[in-house]
């Protein structure tokens, strides 16, 4: 026991929840080893959540969370918890009581969050996969940021029972592997019983995506687009908003914070938690939107999700950044943080609106520093995705 620990020089794995479970002696997933991000339950422990306050009020765990026992059912030995984000609402990963697990792909700057401590543990070669979620990005970009595949799933198709919420309409299970054979056997147990797809040969390149992107991080991002056009077929290139992708942001942020705090808010008032200060202002806020915000909100994330429907109908396949550049340095200040989720939502946000799938592939270098092309698909077809990053980089 505690072996992982001892080998953690890196700070992504949670001390104060360790647990370690063999899983079944035989199955699809024998003889790999995997971490679970601290919100998955494990029965009999208590869940961190990333906040002291959290772990202090919280009992064990009744039960283990299907997302985790089916992994241990098929045969994936669970050596640690990972470190997350406080209440799973970060984009860099810098915890403010844990600290910042080190990515080892870009020394020096920040994994991503808030998965940062699953992420950070697969690209070091600690494990074989681990368990993150995603409601904003928090698989997608940690997985550019430290260079490993990672998928968000479509909405709802794995069970988050026995997770911490942050804003359940948006969250998701999701995982990170280095090997893409790995990433898709991990992907054939969640996804139990979806049906493999191939792409039609029709792939579209999301020019108001890219938009967003750093230039550099555009130019470095054409070698691997081009790989995937290859691949796939001839690029066509698109615009996925029928308005600003600025405002589809706004239309995922008011629904987020309005289920964060329906999530948390009696908790947060009851106990007064200590919060790291962007995590504070993120709840301060949360606690007074509007519900006419709210509203408008649901009306037009229906819209977005027949239009994302429509677009991508006939297994295409859209391809846009993963992450607008490269990791941030630790320790950036406030205004360069916000700079960070004010051009990464805008495309992180079409994937969490219209409930799609969305893949993040290491495809790319700039300046030393990993970065990610996605591809999104329709809803279901995420295995369509696997496919492709198995057969593209295996």
């Amino acid at each position: 026991m505690n072996e992982i620990l001892a080998k953690d020089k890196l700070g992504a794995f949670c001390r104060h929840t360790h647990i370690e479970m063999r899983g079944a002696d035989a199955g699809p997933l024998a003889g790999l080893t995997f971490a679970a991000k601290d919100l998955y339950d494990v029965a009999g422990q208590k869940t961190g959540f990333g906040n002291p306050d959290w772990l202090r009020t919280h009992e064990p765990a009744a039960r283990t969370a299907p997302a985790v026992q089916m992994l241990l059912d098929a045969g994936a030995f669970l050596v640690g918890k990972t470190h997350t984000e406080e209440m799973a609402w970060s984009l860099t990963g810098e915890n403010a009581h844990y600290g910042t697990p080190v990515n080892v792909r870009a020394p020096g700057r920040v994994p991503g969050g808030s998965s940062s401590g699953s992420a950070a543990a697969v690209a070091a070669g600690l494990v074989d996969f681990a368990l993150g979620s995603d409601t904003g990005g928090s698989v997608r970009l940690p997985a550019s940021y430290c260079g490993i595949l990672g998928l968000r799933p479509t909405h709802g198709r794995i069970s988050l029972e026995g997770a911490c919420p942050l804003a359940p309409s948006f969250d998701a299970c999701g995982w990170f592997a280095r090997d893409a054979v790995v990433f898709e056997r991990v992907g054939r147990v969640l996804l139990r019983g979806a049906a493999p797809t191939r792409a039609s040969g029709r792939l579209l390149v999301a020019q108001d995506a890219f938009a967003f992107a750093e230039e550099a991080a555009q130019t470095a991002l054409k070698p691997a687009l081009e790989r995937v056009a290859a691949f796939i077929g001839a690029p066509e290139n698109v615009t996925v908003g029928d308005e600003s992708l600025t405002k589809w942001m706004d239309y995922f942020r008011f629904p987020q914070g309005a289920e964060a705090w329906a999530a948390h808010g009696e908790w947060i008032t009851r106990v007064k938690p200590q919060f790291g200060p962007a995590i504070k202002g993120r709840f301060e806020w949360a606690s007074a939107v509007d519900p006419k915000d709210v509203a408008r909100a649901g009306t037009r994330r229906e819209e977005i999700t027949r239009r994302m429907d429509e677009l991508l109908r006939d297994n295409a396949v859209l391809a846009l950044p993963s992450a607008p550049d490269i990791a941030l340095p630790l320790n950036s200040e406030p205004v360069v943080v916000d700079g960070l989720r004010a051009r990464a939502l805008p495309m992180l946000c079409i994937a969490g609106l219209a409930r799609l799938p969305q893949v993040s592939l290491p495809l790319a270098t700039l300046n030393g520093c990993p970065l990610g092309l996605s591809l999104i698909a329709a809803r279901g077809n995420d295995m369509l995705l696997l496919d492709i990053a198995r057969r593209l980089m295996s």
